[in-house]
């Protein structure tokens, strides 16, 4: 994360905004009279807000565990030859 005064920020708005954008950098605006606020590409707050969405839903972090047991003791679900065919488009 990026640390910058609200005035620097100010001067350099655009080139600030593109690397918060194209570099998936959120920016942390710091203000002397107020509170700091956060910089931050909608594509990476949305990321954030489905994250939070799965860490907070109980019923999603059982599946979620589930599956993590069965990958490393081996012994999800293991499909056909035909079905795995048809998953490749053979």
């Amino acid at each position: 994360m990026i640390q910058l005064s609200v005035n620097k920020f100010r001067s350099n708005l655009k080139s600030f905004v593109d690397k918060a954008i194209n570099d998936h950098v959120p920016l942390r605006v710091n203000r002397r009279a107020g509170r700091d606020f956060i910089v931050m590409s909608v594509e990476d707050w949305e990321r954030e807000q489905e994250t939070l969405y799965v860490l907070q839903n109980s019923s999603l972090m059982k599946q979620v565990d589930e599956s993590i047991k069965t990958h490393k003791s081996i012994s999800g679900y293991k499909p056909t030859e035909e079905e795995l065919d048809e998953i490749n488009n053979i």
